[in-house]
């Protein structure tokens, strides 16, 4: 994936500069023409350059007297998920990030991505791997490699496919190899954030230590799940509902061999032969309003459960997002072995 600088040329410059750049980004020649603090001023494509050179402007003219002066764009962290949805409905698929000053801060590509969530992403890579020891002995559990990169990775990237590009890593055990292998992101066009847990804090509390979040909806996940969620669904699920914290669940069956019997003080009033019921486990990925966040209690052992629980006396709305795609917990030898297996046929 190309840095987003590439598609940006500096107020001022040629045709003849501008058609160079666009010749290189190929089939995303656009341009988007900034000033000096990269405040965006306006696009530029092929298609302008052809009617400004019918114009009897020149390639040694100046970019500025040609450009489209109101581009689309997305303001960072204040965006409605329909328009990107229409955006790309409508073909737009290179488009600028602007931040409140208007200056250029990303620039998305739909052939590259296939949404664009106004979420942060939290991964909890913080524990000890136990069960899968002696593996983990040197080398933390989010770096075991899973086909060609480290579990960790796969679940990154998937995130970074819709769009999220605001990280924040919960790092304990050897978490100085994760800091040095994802670094702050910058080659995947993303931001990482470490968040550092001094005593263990369960499967969210870290979750407390951080108060700059850049989007009204956070989704937290472990770091040890192989799976290919439509993380765009996810969200409109979530918010279709009206929900304050959605969970993955995953469905568990459970085969009864034999006939099952309803009875009532002492009657029976119905039966199934050999009934299959179907119960949905928890999948380790939890999305929520920003607000709910701030129910962590600072400095305290505290589990996703536990929060459930907590929104549950106050009456919040929790939602179940059932997941019938590949997922899998890669938590014992006999999950890592599979993993290296389903690798190569996941479709993600």
């Amino acid at each position: 994936m190309r840095s987003y600088k590439e598609h940006l040329i500096l107020s001022g410059s040629t045709v003849k500069q501008a058609l160079g750049v666009l010749n290189d980004l190929s089939q995303d020649a656009i341009l988007f023409v900034v000033d000096e603090n990269n405040k965006l001023i306006g696009s530029l494509t092929d298609g302008d350059v052809r009617r400004g050179l019918l114009n009897d402007f020149t390639i040694e003219s100046k970019i500025d007297e040609i450009i489209q002066s109101n581009p689309r764009h997305i303001r960072k962290g204040n965006y409605d998920i329909q328009k990107i949805i229409e955006y790309r409905k409508e073909d737009y698929r290179v488009i600028p990030v602007l931040d409140n000053n208007h200056v250029v801060i990303n620039v998305i590509n739909f052939r590259y991505i296939k949404s664009y969530l106004p979420i942060d992403a939290v991964i909890m890579a913080g524990g000890r791997g136990q069960r899968l020891q002696p593996l983990t002995d040197a080398t933390p559990k989010p770096l075991l490699k899973v086909g060609d990169k480290p579990i960790m990775e796969h679940n990154l990237n998937r995130l970074a496919m819709y769009g999220i590009d605001d990280f924040w890593v919960s790092v304990k055990y050897l978490g100085e190899q994760i800091e040095s292998y994802f670094g702050a992101g910058k080659q995947k066009n993303i931001n990482i954030e470490y968040v550092w847990e001094n005593e263990p804090m369960g499967t969210i509390g870290a979750v407390a230590q951080i108060n700059n979040f850049k989007h009204d909806y956070v989704l937290v996940t472990n770091s040890d799940l192989l799976t290919n969620i439509d993380y765009e669904q996810f969200f409109l699920e979530f918010i279709k509902q009206g929900a304050d914290l959605a969970v993955l669940t995953i469905p568990y069956q459970v085969a009864i061999p034999y006939a099952v019997l309803e009875t009532e003080k002492g009657e029976v009033i119905s039966f199934k032969e050999k009934p299959t019921y179907t119960y949905y486990s928890n999948g380790g990925i939890y999305l929520m309003k920003k607000e709910m966040t701030q129910l962590i209690p600072q400095n305290k052992f505290y589990n996703a459960t536990d929060l459930m629980e907590d929104l549950i006396q106050q009456n919040k709305k929790i939602i179940s997002f059932p997941f019938s795609g590949y997922w899998l917990d890669v938590g014992k030898h006999e999950d890592f072995e599979k993993a290296q297996t389903d690798i190569n046929n996941i479709k993600f």
